[in-house]
């Protein structure tokens, strides 16, 4: 019995077939996960070759979906001629696969040169998209104000003038309006255009705010010659960053002028100011202004790095959002209840108590984030309006009196607007939708009857009917806002 696996004298002995009995317990049971892989690892290494030479290529092209998702520039880039070549080549290589007229070779070739050829037309979309032409157009007209304007100036020419000033604040402006739909290549492209043109914006600033407090006599000590004439050649270096963070100067390089500050830097450091606090304290001035100009050249690959293009995960853009997610709570609240008014006193209150909030949130300097906060504004402002005009209708129908025509007939202009500010709070769509078009003509009706109405003199009426114009385009305004699909 303990040897049952032995042959009887009756059966002819097989060893090979006893021993196969025996041992495959022990290393192949039936579906089980080793004969599992077992099998697949047999397949993969009876794969055809041109199934495998697919799936390479296919491996290769998914490495540059990213860049190419990514990419921020324009078609004459070096970086969109590279990823171009790439691409072309992998469908160069997909074509010269031979399928031997097998269907599933056939499919799984078409499937690879799809995929290649989309990642070709994203490329191509997002160096030639409408709204990238538009960031680089009024980047060339921030080119054209700084040539005219800016290297003239530290070329030794006039001082800089308003009309710059205003110019770049204009551009600026135009900038962060640009809509990018939340694509991630023109949010990269317009934060680092606005990235440049603020350094630009912000090194005249100072320097036209903040010169050093000195420089001393060179009679004081041999080395404030030394040091006047850095601080001589850190003003023109700031010329220079300049011109470099604008595209208007090709005989430079950030490189170069990085190697040039350093070593600007280090001759200061070198030099022997003899315990002078006066001369100390103006070395260090200098030293500062040379850092701050290091700073700007680090500015794109920073942002890259960072991934600050990307303002859905900054900390003021999330304080903004929590305010705006209230706020629609607090709209809901008051648009849906049955008797509105009891709610009035409180929402008002937090409302204010959210303006306080915005008023707390960090620009950092960026000026997405600054129209971010304005739209954030605007949105709870235009809801604690609606309040006092709800407020101010209820009142009247409790202390009804003879009043002027006039005033009667702008009266009821306002109570018109005030339903239809309600729809266009409720509103959520773009300017191609039907109920977008009917809210302005609505509201476009009643600035007609507002502008119908004479006041015959009465000033009461006059100023009655000038707020409620005002009113009446702060609601179209309002909801042009909301129809524009800006993105952050």
């Amino acid at each position: 019995t303990r040897f049952h696996w032995l042959p009887t004298l009756s059966e002819p002995f097989d060893r090979n077939q006893e021993l196969e009995t025996c041992i495959r317990p022990l290393w192949t049971p039936s579906g089980s996960a080793c004969e599992t892989e077992h099998n697949k690892s047999m397949d993969m290494g009876n794969q055809h070759p041109s199934i495998s030479r697919l799936q390479e290529i296919q491996k290769e092209v998914k490495s540059v979906e990213q860049q190419v998702v990514g990419f921020s520039g324009l078609s004459d880039d070096k970086n969109y001629k590279k990823l171009e070549r790439i691409l072309t080549k992998q469908l160069f290589e997909i074509d010269s696969v031979d399928t031997e007229g097998k269907g599933d070779i056939q499919q799984a070739r078409k499937r690879a040169a799809q995929e290649t050829e989309r990642l070709l037309k994203e490329l191509e979309q997002n160096a030639n998209h409408p709204h990238r032409i538009e960031i680089q157009n009024i980047f060339e007209e921030a080119q054209s104000l700084v040539r005219e304007k800016i290297v003239p100036f530290y070329n030794g020419g006039n001082c800089v003038t308003d009309e710059f000033e205003e110019g770049i604040q204009d551009i600026i402006l135009r900038l962060t309006h640009v809509k990018t739909g939340g694509k991630i290549s023109l949010r990269k492209a317009r934060y680092h255009t606005l990235t440049k043109i603020c350094a630009v914006q912000e090194i005249i600033e100072d320097c036209m705010k903040k010169q050093p407090s000195l420089p001393l006599s060179e009679d004081a000590h041999p080395s404030v010659a030394k040091i006047n004439f850095v601080m001589c050649e850190v003003n023109k270096a700031r010329g220079v960053l300049i011109a470099l963070l604008m595209g208007v100067n090709n005989n430079e390089t950030c490189r170069h002028l990085s190697c040039v500050l350093s070593g600007l830097i280090a001759d200061l450091d070198a030099l022997d100011v003899c315990g002078r606090t006066e001369i100390r304290n103006y070395r260090r001035e200098v030293v500062e202004d040379i850092n701050k100009l290091l700073k700007y050249l680090d500015l794109e690959e920073e942002a890259d790095t960072t991934k600050a293009f990307d303002l859905r995960q900054n900390h003021s853009i999330l304080k903004i959002e929590k305010v705006l997610k209230r706020m629609r709570e607090i709209k809901n609240e008051l648009l849906q209840a049955q008797n509105p008014s009891e709610l009035y006193l409180s929402s008002k209150t937090e409302l204010q108590g959210l303006i306080g909030q915005l008023d707390e949130v960090s620009l950092e300097k960026n000026p997405c984030i600054r129209e971010a906060r304005r739209r954030a504004v605007i949105e709870v402002q235009t809801l604690i309006t609606y309040i006092d005009l709800k407020e101010a209708l209820e009142k009247r129908k409790l202390f009804a009196c003879e009043e002027h025509p006039s005033h009667k007939a702008v009266w009821n202009v306002l109570g018109n607007l005030s339903e239809i500010q309600g729809e266009v709070l409720s509103f959520d769509g773009n300017r191609t939708d039907k109920n977008y078009i009917r809210l302005e003509e609505l509201l476009t009706k009643q600035l007609l009857a507002l502008d119908a109405v004479d006041p015959q003199g009465e000033e009461k009426c006059k100023a009655a009917r000038k707020q409620a114009v005002k009113l009446a385009q702060n609601i179209l305004s309002y909801l042009d806002l909301k129809s524009d699909e800006w993105e952050y």
